[in-house]
């Protein structure tokens, strides 16, 4: 007994008094924590396969997306409504994994410096997204988010859109060639800030 005690303690000893050895071992226990956590996601329905009548963005919708993330909107908006009254009753219908099965990567999260975003579309007019985004104060008293006029000037990068599409295509989003084909006519003459407004006007549609 008293044999096995101290085999015990020096082994609890080794590992406690060597640095290397504690990180290799708590690196494989996280490891096979989050294995057992997230591979079965892969199998589950609900989380790889999309809800009913979701579409993949367009292409202004698309370039609307890459400036949401360029700009850092989601520093302070979040895309995920969790499932408490209180939520629901504020934003909506809690967010589904199915929903975002096309968005790489997605945009859940938990900052809410302003409000969640996940179910806006439609939920307020195109012009007042413009007013909005030139200057949130005129129609937001009391927000304190910053302006981006600059957003009304700026030209969507068109010649980019047909590449950045079919990488999508890669990942898993059925993108057809002749959506590719005509991505640079969509959104050639649009404003960033007419991207954007359809990108966040997309928003949350699927599940209304």
């Amino acid at each position: 007994m008293s044999n096995d005690n101290t085999s015990t303690g020096f082994s609890h000893e080794k590992i406690e008094t060597s640095n290397f050895l504690m990180i290799v071992l708590i690196l494989l226990v996280v490891a096979i924590g989050g294995a057992v956590e997230i591979i079965p996601l892969f199998f589950q329905k609900s989380t790889t396969e999309p809800i009913t009548g979701l579409k993949p963005y367009t292409a202004l919708q698309l370039a609307g997306r890459d400036i949401y993330l360029r700009e850092g909107c989601y520093n302070c908006h979040s895309q995920m409504i969790r499932p408490f009254r209180a939520e629901t009753l504020r934003y909506g219908h809690y967010s589904v994994a199915g929903e975002f099965v096309y968005d790489h990567p997605f945009q859940w999260g938990s900052k809410r410096t302003g409000p969640d975003l996940q179910r806006v579309g439609g939920k307020y007019s195109d012009d007042w997204h413009k007013i909005h985004l030139n200057n949130p104060r005129d129609v937001v008293p009391e927000s304190n988010m910053p302006a981006y006029p600059w957003l009304e000037k700026n030209l969507v990068d068109d010649a980019a859109m047909p590449t950045h599409m079919r990488a999508l295509r890669t990942v898993g989003v059925p993108y057809t060639d002749a959506e590719i084909a005509k991505a640079s006519a969509d959104v050639k003459g649009k404003t960033e800030q007419e991207a954007l407004i359809a990108y966040l006007q997309s928003l949350g549609l699927s599940l209304k």
